[in-house]
């Protein structure tokens, strides 16, 4: 028997849930043919991804459902109602209220019409009447002279901008009428406007660009008034099967790629042939990539113009040299003084080139003394007048530049949020200074060149040889690579007493050279059967759990090793729960447990890979508990927070780089993403103890094999070898 479609309108007066996964708002009914107020006891909840709505519910908002419901009988107070839910529901769409009080009370309450209480939208409604939706779908002079009469200049702006989120409501249903999701409905919208139907209607394909997929394109199409404008072999599809193949090397760290490497992916698509070949006929017309007709490379054209950027800035830099001048040199002999030993030769010479060039590289791998050259260049260039911008991707990074370097310091991203950095009167000198340059990815460097004012010197400090940074790009590697920018490599590694070893150790493992004792020092060897591996690591780990980590390669293995963990070391902590509308949810974090934050949520002080503790799971209104950073800043547990927190006793490699733990347990298991480079990164990422666990064959194997990990294409290496 086919489940019975229903159908309900109503107006929003709650929303009890929202995250980035689930949201949960209810209503008070109105009828179907009219927005009056349904006389029915019942009220109406929708439960819906995020993803599959229009716009974000709003109290006050009207909605019409249509779907299954399921009804139950709900106490309220002295009154049984019913509660029609529909969850997950065919199609839900949102609209303004059309007329009056609704209308008036939305625009007073919604907070996108800033500033307009209910005097203002009542004056507003009594002033336009029936020409109201007519006055305010267009924003153009003459609508906002017609307003002045009633509404100051701020007034204006705010019910034009409030307007504006709810006038692409019909482009928006006939979107997805045609399937296609929200979050890309919004990337379109915000991009092509009022013109977004008119754009997929001339090429469907175009959503490629918003984030839709090849195949769901084909999907919509095959399901749609599309099919019969678009065959098989129509060039807009075969155009869209090349860019997306070319998006796939991208999505792989690569900037370029070339023909034999997607031809694959486009056949896939395609399904034959003789369609592919068809395919790289048709490519050659689009402008989304740039085919170098000398090498028959296939450049895309973002990733081509921020490669131009980048390249073009630091090679500026790079011919401001020979900047060593008597004053440098009294700045770094007074820089030096400051110190409790003498730098080595190497070292000097790293500090002297940092101030005889505009844009300079410190490099090494761990222990090599890239500290103490930066803290003593960063000194002497704050004795000549710089200001000193210290920066690095992750926090905890940022935290340990700022402790052995004595400066502010602060991650790339609140960098970015700031002023653009520009030479004033009272500071005409800055310098950029990069930490862990090794996690740079192409995007990130395009827009902090852009961040700077040209005149500005950047030292870059990091080990090119560690794992490549997640986005497209190897910008570090490209650099010392070129051997145009000015580079000191720092290689001795002096062994002292007291030493641990590890960067003795990591040294070999990076030359590819298996260590004569596998466990010496502060490293330990544990020998382990794969199926055992995880409860190893658990057992290491309840050693010392307040100073360890544990590294894992892949997501699977990173959870089977964090639910061991929590289990062995936290079983009865007490469970995060709360309550929501009458319903429980609960997460199974519990109380002292270790925390991986996965997304940026900047005005809580969070980034994606901030860790922390779990210190509180009391739930009073909004806030569901709290949770203590490692930076010792407390974040309140709220619902966007809690959708991006995660167990964090055991955390990938790439959330790890650019920080350092003083105990480090190494899942070791093959696979295509552990190498050599990654060995040698979880190796580095230990401040005194270190233990690997797997079976020494894999150890061998994966220590005497070149890393496939910087066998990305980047075109900034040849643009700044060539100078282009």
């Amino acid at each position: 028997m086919n489940p019975v479609l229903n159908e309900d309108k109503m107006r929003v007066t709650s929303i009890p849930y929202r995250s980035n996964k689930l949201v949960i708002f209810s209503g008070v009914p109105l009828a179907l043919d009219s927005y009056k107020t349904n006389n029915g006891k019942y009220y109406v909840t929708i439960k819906a991804n995020p993803d599959s709505i229009l716009i974000q519910p709003t109290i006050g908002q009207h909605w019409s459902v249509k779907g299954t419901r399921q009804i139950k009988d709900v106490e309220t107070g002295d009154y049984v109602m019913q509660q029609h839910t529909y969850e997950s529901p065919e199609h839900i769409e949102c609209a303004l209220p059309e007329t009056g009080e609704q209308l008036i009370r939305f625009i007073a309450r919604e907070s996108e019409f800033k500033g307009i209480g209910e005097s203002k939208a009542r004056a507003l409604w009594q002033f336009l009447g029936k020409d109201f939706h007519a006055t305010l779908r267009k924003d153009t002079p003459e609508s906002r002279e017609c307003l002045t009469s009633i509404l100051n200049e701020g007034s204006i702006e705010a019910i034009f901008k409030g307007y504006a989120k709810y006038k692409n409501l019909a482009y928006c249903n006939w979107m997805s009428e045609h399937k296609i999701p929200a979050s890309v409905q919004q990337r379109l919208l915000k991009h092509h406007g009022e013109a977004s139907i008119d754009v997929i209607k001339g090429n469907p394909y175009a959503l490629i660009g918003f984030g839709l997929s090849f195949s769901a394109i084909d999907d919509i199409i095959k399901t749609t008034d599309f099919k019969s404008d678009v065959t098989q072999d129509d060039p807009r599809r075969l155009s869209a099967a090349l860019e997306m193949a070319i998006r796939k090397e991208i999505e792989k760290g690569h900037t370029y790629t070339t023909q034999n490497a997607i031809k694959p992916t486009v056949k896939k698509l395609l399904g034959n042939a003789e369609l592919t070949n068809q395919a790289f006929v048709a490519g050659h017309q689009k402008a989304q990539f740039i085919v170098n007709g000398e090498t028959g490379t296939y450049h895309p054209t973002a990733q081509l113009l921020m490669e131009s950027v980048v390249a073009k800035r630091l090679l500026a830099l790079a011919e401001q040299k020979n900047l060593y001048d008597e004053h440098a040199n009294s700045a770094y002999l007074s820089a030096a003084d400051e110190l409790p030993y003498e730098l080595t030769e190497r070292q000097s010479e790293a500090v002297m080139t940092a101030l005889d060039n505009a844009v300079a590289c410190i490099t090494g791998g761990a222990g090599t003394g890239k500290t103490t050259v930066l803290r003593t260049a960063l000194r002497a260039y704050h004795q000549l007048g710089y200001e000193i911008h210290a920066v690095a991707l992750s926090g905890r990074a940022a935290m340990r530049l700022h402790e052995s370097t004595g400066f502010k310091t602060m991650t790339i991203a609140a960098l970015l949020r700031k002023e653009v950095i520009e030479p004033s009167n009272e500071q005409p000198k800055n310098l950029l200074v990069i930490d862990e340059a090794s996690m740079i990815d192409l995007p990130t460097m395009y827009r902090l060149v852009i961040h700077l004012h040209p005149s500005t010197h950047i030292i870059f400090t990091g080990d090119p040889d560690q794992l490549p940074p997640i986005g497209c790009g190897k910008v570090l590697s490209d650099i010392v690579e070129s051997k145009v920018i000015a580079n000191t490599m720092l290689d001795i590694v002096k062994r002292q007493d007291g030493s641990t070893g590890i960067p003795e150790y990591s040294k070999l493992i990076n030359a590819g050279i298996v260590p004569e004792n596998i466990s010496t020092g502060s490293i330990t060897f544990h020998e382990t059967q794969k199926n055992e591996i995880a409860q190893t690591c658990t057992t290491l780990f309840q050693a010392s759990p307040d100073d360890s980590r544990i590294m894992g390669a892949t997501k699977v293995m990173v959870a089977d090793i964090n639910k061991l963990t929590q289990n062995a070391t936290n079983l009865n902590g007490q469970r995060l729960e709360f309550e929501l509308h009458g319903e429980k949810f609960f997460r199974d974090l519990r109380k002292g447990d270790v925390i991986l934050f996965t997304q940026n949520n900047y005005d809580k002080g969070i980034q994606n890979g901030s860790l922390g503790v779990l210190s509180s799971v009391e739930s009073v209104g909004e806030s569901y508990g709290s949770v203590v950073l490692d930076t010792g800043d407390d974040v309140e547990v709220t619902q966007a927070v809690l959708d991006c927190m995660e167990l964090g006793y055991c955390i990938t490699l790439h959330k790890a780089q650019g920080s350092q733990f003083p105990r480090i347990i190494i899942a070791l298991q093959k696979g295509m993403i552990v190498d050599r480079a990654w060995l040698y990164t979880a190796i580095t990422r230990a401040e005194s103890e270190i233990h690997i666990v797997g079976s020494q064959q894999d150890f061998n194997e994966i220590t005497k094999q070149p890393s496939n990990s910087h066998k990305r294409n980047s075109y900034l290496v040849d643009l700044l070898k060539n100078k282009k």
